[in-house]
């Protein structure tokens, strides 16, 4: 046992020092490379104008050290601005959990002299995990640690499902989120087809703008596809001739030759050197790509256009987008049961972008939905089983040590040297766990997209519900029980029926496997994200292999990248859940995940603010449910005490953890109970205004439709009459008016601005203003332990940017929330202009069919394609 114990300790050793060797070499260099190459390490800067000016950060010092403490003291509204609500959330959990567990090493004071004294007789880091303890009596002090840690985080867990509800209103009910087309605009699918007209939804809401009944047609989104391929074909085309034609001239200059006619291309380019393509199929023959294309585009186009002037007889899609006049109208819609029959008009969803819609996954029927569902869930469950194979293989190479005991045939690993045994079952296993958890998300994409989901943001919610249970099951459950198993083959062979003590027994062992994790994941990827030597390789190298055609270069070099939250976020909840589950059987692993943590947030908090780019806007919904997730960190590591426990038959502990499950539970539904709802809707009173009848960014007095129907009814004759009585009872309205004026006089008092009488949007306070707590205490502990006061509705507000009081540009767009085949422009073609002029011959040729540029693109000295600006088309 000491030999094993004291081998196990060397590969947390060996993976410490290896990390550390990697986290060195990959911090120089993202330090060397951050200043020279700004293009990758800073592209949000206003050096490159590729994301809007309210987006672009000040520049970080350029000293090795100074720019850490600057980046980290950066306000929460900075980080808002740069990163929306789902950068900035995805860092509080991590900055959360790193404090989280720096408190946590308190628990040291007393757990590691329990564990470390008196104990079994293990060595190395298994001396300080609960294995070590062999009185019973000493469970006390792990039971009362587990009742006071866990309390602390669910108590955390309530503290910030408070903060995102509150900041996530202030946001919400902000007039950059309040106004926006996605904001007043519903979608609500298992539509009846009685209600698949315009005319009957003019009658179920108030509010309506514009219905957008979703309709397609393959065949539209076939040719539109094909157009599209086709124009692209062209500009690759055009482009490699005229990169061609400007190759010929440079080497006819070197050599003093005179090309003659200098105007025509094929004086540059023979006509057997022209770009040619297979038009029918791989066994056709190949012509002219600029001559095909030329006669295809046309008829492909009419077809397109005609095809777009019959979209309203296409068959509808089971859905119907509802836009409204504002915020306030969509979210009453939204928050409504409209139909009176189960499955219909239902689910409904805002805040969706067009370009984030699953267009074909708006037809789906409400009992298709259900038998999509179950089969995408029978097949995750299915590769969850068929992962576990691979997962524990590498449970095993984790424990090789124990295993030799008993498999002597493996015993030559053990002759290796020292080093590259501490390599072999440490850093390899956990690499290769790290490639099995990044592999899998591709394919729960895929079976989000077949169970229905309809929009980006429904995709990386249901990969984060998903990926987050393949991570528990195949990241922790299947490994630790693979090592805890590997480390007890000898005892389980010669005594089989104290296979199930045995395990409980030596499950904390298992936690050095996952310390090498924490380290990985901390020091190499956290580093590693820093260094983007990915995205060196991509621009400097890949780039000159694979982009051809100006459009290509300015694409690579306008796109940023961006986080995928389905899989980010369960990432790292699996390994905060790691850490709570062993926090208390083998505290040594809650320093490593402190570390872990808080590398990863400063590596997070540069890329995030600096270098990425903002994806589909989840609206921050992926951290309460992160938050929800980490439950279960909770509820296993209490379960493992209880199994411990059970094992080594200390009652009195059993009877006290079992509290501990059941409080857990409690606490778990009541917060899901209270902040269930709440974390999907905007409330009534982040919209309305305290006076009840100014304006505010969520609301704008009458619609269009009201004011549509007064007019209606003015010009009938019973309405003159009912006008008649209500001015014989004018006097009996005018207290109502004075105390209108009173509320207008009071509110401009107070410096408010309200405009009951015009269409202005007004400064005023809303009705959620009013939930103003104060208290004289400004300790730090009274503020973290009143959420309700330091983290309200009122104060998260002061956490909002400037920019985020700004009305955005407002678009009506007729076609906005119909599937975009049906106002697909015939894309353009980008030329680069050459010293021969050969791009205007190009452009007069060609310009009757496909609108064709060559602004802002050129070649430079050497002959190459380069851009000078946006595209023109």
């Amino acid at each position: 046992m000491v030999a094993t114990s004291s081998q196990s300790t060397s590969t947390v050793v060996s993976t410490l020092v290896a990390n550390i060797v990697l986290f060195s070499i990959f911090v120089s260099g993202f330090l060397l490379l951050r200043l020279k190459f700004k293009r990758i390490y800073s592209p949000k800067s206003s050096a490159f104008n590729l994301v809007p000016e309210d987006q672009k950060p000040e520049p970080l010092p350029r000293d090795p050290i100074r720019w850490i403490f600057v980046l980290l003291n950066k306000p929460d509204s900075f980080i808002l601005q740069q990163s929306g609500l789902d950068g900035y959330f995805f860092l509080r959990y991590i900055r959360t959990f790193a404090l989280l567990f720096l408190f946590g090493i308190l628990s040291w004071i007393i757990l590691l002299p329990v564990n470390a004294t008196n104990g079994n007789g293990n060595k190395g880091f298994d001396q300080l995990s609960i294995a070590n303890v062999k009185n019973q009596r000493r469970y006390y002090a792990h039971v009362f640690i587990g009742w006071i840690w866990y309390g602390m985080v669910m108590f955390v867990i309530h503290r910030e499902l408070f903060f995102f509800n509150s900041l996530k209103n202030a946001v919400l009910s902000s007039p950059k989120y309040a106004m926006k087309l996605s904001s007043r605009t519903v979608l609500f699918q298992s539509v009846p087809d009685v209600l698949l007209d315009e005319k009957q939804i003019f009658k179920i809401f108030n509010g309506v703008k514009r219905i957008y009944v979703a309709r397609t047609s393959r065949e539209l989104e076939e040719k539109v596809n094909q157009r599209a391929k086709l124009v692209n074909k062209l500009e690759v085309a055009e482009n490699k001739l005229l990169k061609m034609a400007v190759k010929a001239q440079m080497k006819a200059e070197k050599k003093r030759i005179t090309l003659e006619p200098p105007d025509e291309l094929s004086t540059y380019v023979p006509q057997k050197k022209r770009p040619r393509c297979k038009t029918d199929g791989f066994f056709s023959r190949k012509e002219d790509t600029v001559k095909f294309c030329q006669e295809q585009i046309p008829i492909l186009d009419k077809q397109v256009k005609q095809a777009q002037k019959k979209f309203r007889h296409y068959v509808p899609l089971n859905s119907i987008f509802v836009e409204f006049e504002n915020q306030y109208y969509a979210q009453l819609a939204y928050q409504s049961t409209v139909s009176h029959n189960p499955m219909r008009m239902s689910p409904a969803y805002v805040g969706f972008e067009p370009a984030d819609i699953q267009w074909m996954n708006l037809r789906i029927f409400w009992w298709e939905r259900i038998i999509r569902q179950a089969l995408a869930f029978s097949a995750i469950v299915a590769l969850v089983i068929f992962w576990a194979i691979p997962v524990a293989f590498v449970g095993v190479i984790s424990n090789f040590t124990y295993l030799t005991n008993k498999l002597h045939w493996l015993r030559w690993i053990e002759r290796l040297p020292k080093e590259l045994f501490g390599i072999v079952t440490g850093i390899l296993p956990t690499a290769l766990l790290s490639i099995l958890m990044i592999l899998l998300p591709m394919f729960i994409r895929g079976f989000a997209k077949i169970a229905g989901c309809v929009s980006a943001q429904s995709i990386e919610l249901y990969t984060q519900h998903a990926y987050f249970g393949f991570l528990m099951v195949n990241g922790f459950l299947v490994t630790a029980l693979a090592s805890s198993a590997t480390a007890t083959v000898t005892k389980v062979v010669e005594n089989p029926s104290s296979a199930m003590s045995i395990l409980a027994d030596k499950l904390p062992l298992s936690s050095n496997f996952y310390i090498s994790y924490l380290i990985l994941q901390g020091m190499t990827i956290a580093s590693g994200s820093l260094f983007q030597i990915v995205g060196l390789f991509l621009y400097y190298i890949l780039s000159y292999i694979l982009d051809k055609t100006v459009r290509q270069k300015w694409t690579r070099y306008s796109s940023l990248g961006t986080l995928a939250w389905g899989t980010v976020f369960p990432l790292f909840t699996q390994l905060a859940c790691i850490t709570l589950i062993y926090s208390v059987i083998s505290p040594l692993i809650i320093i490593f995940g402190c570390l872990g943590f808080f590398l990863v947030y400063v590596a997070y908090m540069y890329n995030i603010t600096y270098c990425l780019a903002q994806g589909p806007d989840s609206r921050g919904q992926h951290y309460p449910r992160a938050l929800f997730h980490t439950f279960a960190g909770i509820y296993l590591g209490q379960l493992c005490m209880l199994g411990i426990f059970a094992v080594g038959k200390g009652w009195g502990p059993i009877i006290l953890q079992v509290i501990a499950v059941v409080a857990t539970i409690f606490i778990n539904i009541n917060l899901y109970q209270g902040f269930g709802h709440l974390l999907t809707v905007i409330p009534m009173d982040c919209m309305r205004s305290s006076d009840g009848v100014s304006n505010t960014a969520s609301y704008q007095g009458k619609s269009e439709y009201e004011e549509k129907v007064l007019e209606k009814l003015r010009k009938h004759k019973k309405y003159d009459e009912k006008m008649e009585l209500e001015r014989e009872g004018e006097g009996e309205g005018e207290g109502a008016q004075k105390q209108e004026r009173g509320i207008t006089k009071k509110n401009e008092q107070n410096g408010f601005k309200t405009s009951a009488d015009d269409s202005q949007i007004s400064v005023v306070p809303l009705l959620a203003d009013r939930d103003w707590k104060t208290t004289k205490s400004q300790n730090a502990i009274v503020r973290f332990l009143r959420p309700d006061v330091f983290l309200s509705y009122s104060h998260s507000k002061r956490l909002l940017p400037e920019t985020f009081n700004i009305e955005p540009e407002q678009e009506d767009d007729k076609h906005a929330y119909n599937a975009p085949a049906i106002s697909a422009k015939c894309p353009g073609v980008w030329i680069p202009r050459d010293p021969m002029n050969l791009a205007e011959t190009e452009i007069k040729n060609l310009s009757s069919i496909v609108d064709i540029s060559f602004e802002n693109a050129s070649f430079n000295e050497k002959g190459k394609i380069i851009f000078l600006g946006k595209p023109p088309n």
